[in-house]
Formats: C-alpha cells, structure tokens, sequence
C-alpha cells in the first residue's frame, strides 16, 4: 500500500460520513418547511413509497427483523407468508413515525392535543401530584415520538433522555425542533451529566421519558419474548432511588390510521433488602411491561432491539471478571481493551458495574 494511502482513506471516509449528516440536515429542514404546502394525503403516499422502495433495497435489515420475529414468535406464527407480511407492516410503521415526528411540527398545539387522544390521564395527573416526577416507560413502538409532543402540547413538563447522533450540528438541529414544541433534552452520554439531567428533572416534578427496549449493552438479564437478553438499570434504580412514579406510556395507531397515547396505571418497583436484587426484580418487571405491549402490536415494533444469542450482561461480566481475580488467575482481558487511557481502575469499574 502506498505511503499516506491509509490517511487519504480516512479523510475520505470522514468527508463522506459528514456528507450523509449534511445531506440529512437539509433535507430535513427543507421537508419541515415544504411540508405545510402539500396535503397530508399527498405526504402519506410519499412516505409508504419510499417505505416500499426501501424495503426491497435494505434486505439485511429486513432479513434480520424476520429472523427476530422467528426466534421470538417462530412458533406462534408458523406461515412465512404472515412473517413477512408483519415484517412490511412493521416497517411501513416505522416510515410512518418518520413522517409523523416531522408532521407534528406544522400542528399547532390544539390541533396537537385534539389530533391525539389520551387514554389514562388520570394515572398522570395523580403521579404528578406526588410531586417526585414520573419517568415515563415506553419503547420503539408505534409512533413512540410523539408521547412527548402530544404531551407537552398538553402542557405537562417534558424531559427525554436521547442517545445523541455523533455529528454534533445534526443533533443540536434535532434539539432545537424537541424545544420548539415544548420538549428537554437530557443527552444520554456522558453518563454522569445524563444522571444529573434525569435528577434535576425529577426534583423538578418533570416526566423523564426513557426508552428501555434497548437489550445490546444491559445490566441486567432478563426475559423477553422467550429470550434472555441484558436490559438496562437505569429505569429500575432511578425509581427505587428517587421515588419518581414509573408510567407505562405507548402511542400506537388505531385501524382507522389515528394515533392514541395511551398511560397505564403506575408500576410499584420491587423493594427488597438488597438494593441489587430490587433493580434486577423492578427490571424484570419493567421488562414484562414492554414484552406485552409489543405482543399486543407486534407489527408496530420495530423488530431490530433483540439481543445476539452470545450477550453476556454488564453486571454478569463484572462478576466473571472478580471471580478470575479472587481465584488469582491474570485480570480479563476485556477489562483492559475496554478501560480508555489514562482512566483509573477504580472509574472504570464504576462505569462497568
């Protein structure tokens, strides 16, 4: 390979990966700013072509939902015709949320709250009334980003905790369109700031959203859909620790194509003598919340959250990692391609657990 050819590689690389945020950015805004010229009818057309056109581009991701939906579902839905038929719907949904975060922005806010019922709202008014905030519990389901607009429409304080897009213009675009429809964002690293965010919020009797059906990089194994898969803490210790009221919120489409935001009744989190057997049990329990919710609409997930059948998770590492080193065998040699330079053991370890 010629001298600098790996360099030039690189800057390649970089120039075309900020080109695809460029790309991104205007056509966002120049979709928002077009959008309230053209019928909605007219932009639902548009969305469920492009949603074909892609779905028959994009075979990888297709072909892993499918194979999700038969590790998880394989055998209460046996025909592959009906697997592949849920797999398009979940997928022309998932287009559909597209169209609808960038929609809302050309809604005023009556309109808003009149276009999106709520069902349950009393279990929101006596959560707020307890005045410890309410972290709302949903995940990638139906049109999931529009809990936050159809609520802070309403005139309820809103916070979402967001994993931020790498180009940092993108996502301060991103953040200004959250706060011009009343919604906060709380980034999602670093951890310490997010953790100090999601506080604040709390302290302040705001609704902390938390998307929690995201089972790559877990604490704690659960089951889900008949799959052990390592699901995230941070919902069940922020409740045991704060007293905040954790809600089970999902916007789902109706037949008659209508999104309804629906707020279930307060989960109680598990409260046990040892602080991490609580977490895993108030984990488990979050996670059966959301196992049923995507059960009930299975074709409005989005089908590409299932953990590999190799995750181990965080928590379960650690303890590896201590048993080796009590045994007196040479330290894991994950923990040390994981720990960046110049981080203390101590810091590391912190961040693991």
């Amino acid at each position: 390979m010629p001298p600098g050819w790996k360099r030039k590689r690189s800057r390649l690389a970089h120039s075309i990966y900020a080109l695809r945020y460029r790309l991104g950015e205007y056509a966002l805004r120049g979709f928002i700013a077009a959008s309230p010229l053209i019928p909605y009818g007219l932009l639902v057309g548009f969305t469920n072509g492009v949603a074909w056109v892609t779905f028959g581009i994009l075979r990888e991701y297709r072909a892993r939902m499918e194979a999700n939906l038969v590790a998880a579902l394989g055998r209460e839905i046996t025909a592959p015709e009906e697997r592949r038929d849920l797999v398009w719907r979940a997928w022309k949904n998932f287009a559909r949320g597209v169209l609808d975060t960038t929609a809302m922005m050309r809604l005023s806010r009556d309109k808003l709250v009149s276009a999106v019922p709520v069902e349950g709202e009393e279990h929101l008014k006596r959560a707020l009334a307890q005045g410890r905030g309410v972290l709302a519990l949903s995940a990638h389901l139906g049109s999931f980003t529009m809990i936050g607009a159809r609520l802070a429409a309403g005139g309820y304080p809103f916070s979402v905790v967001v994993k931020q897009p790498k180009d940092r213009r993108f996502a301060q675009l991103i953040d200004e369109y959250r706060a011009q429809i009343g919604i906060h964002t709380i980034s999602a690293k670093p951890r310490r700031e997010a953790v100090r965010g999601i506080l604040r919020a709390l302290r302040d009797n705001r609704i902390v959203m938390m998307i929690a059906d995201e089972f790559k990089s877990g604490d704690v194994m659960v089951d889900f859909l008949g799959l052990k898969a390592p699901a995230p803490r941070g919902p069940a210790t922020l409740a045991l620790r704060t007293g905040a009221v954790t809600l089970p919120m999902f916007a789902t489409r109706r037949a008659d194509d209508s999104v309804v935001l629906t707020i279930d009744e307060a989960i109680e989190p598990v409260q046990l003598p040892d602080l991490e057997a609580s977490v895993n049990a108030t984990t488990a329990l979050y996670t059966a919340c959301l196992e049923a919710a995507v059960r009930r609409y299975p074709d409005q997930w989005n089908w590409l959250g299932l953990p590999r059948e190799d995750r181990t998770s965080r928590q379960e590492l650690w303890r590896r990692i201590r048993a080796r080193r009590g045994g007196g065998k040479r330290r894991h040699r994950a923990t040390a391609q994981a720990k960046s330079p110049g981080e203390s053991a101590a810091a590391h370890n912190k961040e693991v657990l």
